[in-house]
């Protein structure tokens, strides 16, 4: 097994941890964990204008909600630009690039020409051997790479395979602006060689990216990382994602009630695979994953297929762990508070008692909370409008003859009150459901809920028949 592997994550702070983002995120953590490497994370905020603190929080804070932590601090690679500088300057004094005087003019006009020769833009390398004494008085110069003008530069990427650029169309590209800071693609190259990065693995539109910093590795002698271009996530309908497929930020789909682990599960699927296992845990995919696993085609991201997915983990789950889920969840919902301030020591004993009931038909944790709703509502209830119109006079009458037999059973049980409704039932000639019905909506204010019985043991004699009397009236 190798031991030395290092991946690393490397968003950059201009807005939420996307869902594609997390993919990556994962499919890194995957492989450092399946070969007894480590993930390291780098912030690259040298964007500053775009580059915000309350995105780095929101970057971590999803990393940390998905279980994705990196195994050192993270880096920031803005302040990181004199190291950037250092080897850019390094370069030039080894005759690996040079400084360039070129005026913004000068570069529309190389645009222009190369656009009516049908060539792609590119700098025509008018500064590249000329002498230093023929700079232009007063002008700051960029740093550009000198690149190898011929032959071609190979990429062996983990997924996509065998990738060919020619070197005369890469050109001699900036290393350092004008005004002394790092482009990308040095910053980039530096942090990665110096962080001991032995595997990059991040979306296929940085694959030109990778021929473009291969020849910075190369230029300064430095080992290339391994490297592994996966496909962007794409919509259901094949077409770009974008926030109608589900482009949103980690914290929409913590908002929405998805658990992380049901959300990793779901993005181990997309790109990847491992047989037909389609239902696996964390350790799971940490053992099983390669990377050479990974489709190279674009995986399509369908709403449909996360929420059965998250469904099953909501069953499977168990009922301390929902809870504690639903705790966690609250701070991110815009009615947290008040469900928090009604969720007393009692009422969570009543809701992990209903749990089992509850999470059979919910999909997320917001339809969980919702069906639980009728534990934490305050008499009298606010019924919906089917139980309004359920709720007739006959149905009331028969709520005030089953209040009459249920306020005399012995022991409040789930058995004992279904036994008294059952027989109830039978004496008026009624299915069961006749009965059960407005007791349903009497109870919870709603025509569906979990088992009648178990809501009526769960609220406990006083406040079950409280509720009755209140819709007898």
């Amino acid at each position: 097994m190798t031991t030395n592997v290092v991946t690393r994550f490397a968003p950059s702070p201009t807005g939420y941890l996307h869902i594609g983002g997390a993919r990556t995120a994962l499919f890194n953590w995957l492989y450092a964990r399946h070969t007894g490497g480590k993930m390291l994370l780098r912030i690259e905020d040298t964007d500053r204008e775009r580059s915000t603190e309350s995105a780095i929080d929101a970057i971590l804070d999803g990393l940390d909600w998905l279980g994705l932590k990196s195994d050192e601090a993270p880096i920031f690679q803005f302040a990181r630009a004199g190291r950037h500088a250092e080897v850019a300057n390094e370069m030039v004094a080894r005759g690996l690039a040079y400084h360039c005087y070129a005026s913004q003019a000068e570069l529309e006009e190389m645009r222009e020409l190369a656009t009516k020769e049908g060539r792609p833009p590119r700098y025509d390398g008018r500064w590249r051997n000329r002498d230093p004494k023929d700079a232009p008085a007063g002008v700051k110069p960029v740093v550009r790479l000198k690149a190898p003008q011929d032959g071609e530069t190979v990429i062996d990427d983990k997924v996509q395979g065998r990738v060919v650029f020619r070197n005369d169309v890469l050109d001699d590209f900036v290393l350092l602006r004008s005004d002394g800071t790092p482009t990308y693609m040095l910053a980039v190259v530096v942090d990665d060689h110096d962080m001991g990065v032995t595997d990059i693995i991040r979306g296929d539109d940085h694959l030109t990216n990778a021929a473009r910093q291969t020849l910075i590795y190369r230029a300064m002698g430095w080992d290339v990382p391994r490297m592994a271009h996966i496909p962007l996530i794409h919509g259901p309908d094949g077409a770009k994602m974008s926030k109608r497929h589900g482009a949103l930020g980690v914290d929409a789909y913590r908002a929405m009630g998805y658990l992380p682990e049901a959300i990793l599960n779901y993005l181990a699927r997309l790109g990847w695979s491992h047989g037909d296992d389609e239902v696996f845990s964390l350790s799971d995919a940490q053992k099983w994953f390669e990377v050479t696993d990974i489709n190279k085609g674009a995986a399509r991201f369908d709403f449909a297929k996360l929420e059965h997915l998250n469904a099953i983990y909501i069953r499977s789950s168990s009922d301390e762990h929902l809870l504690q889920s639903i705790l966690k969840l609250l701070p991110y919902l815009p009615n947290g508070s008040e469900i928090q301030a009604k969720l007393t020591p009692e009422r969570q004993e009543q809701l992990l008692a209903s749990m089992a009931g509850l999470k059979e038909r919910a999909r997320t944790l917001i339809e969980l909370i919702d069906s639980a709703g009728y534990l934490l509502a305050e008499r009298p209830l606010q019924l919906d409008e089917k139980a309004t119109t359920m709720l007739d006079a006959d149905a009331k009458a028969l709520l005030g003859e089953l209040h009459t037999r249920l306020s005399v059973v012995d022991e409040w049980t789930v058995a004992a009150t279904e036994a008294v409704v059952r027989a109830f039932a039978e004496e008026r000639g009624l299915k069961l459901g006749k009965a059960a019905q407005p007791l349903r909506a009497a109870l919870t204010g709603r025509t569906m809920s979990p088992p009648i019985f178990d809501v009526l043991g769960v609220l406990g004699r006083e406040e079950a028949l409280g509720r009755i009397a209140d819709q007898v009236g």
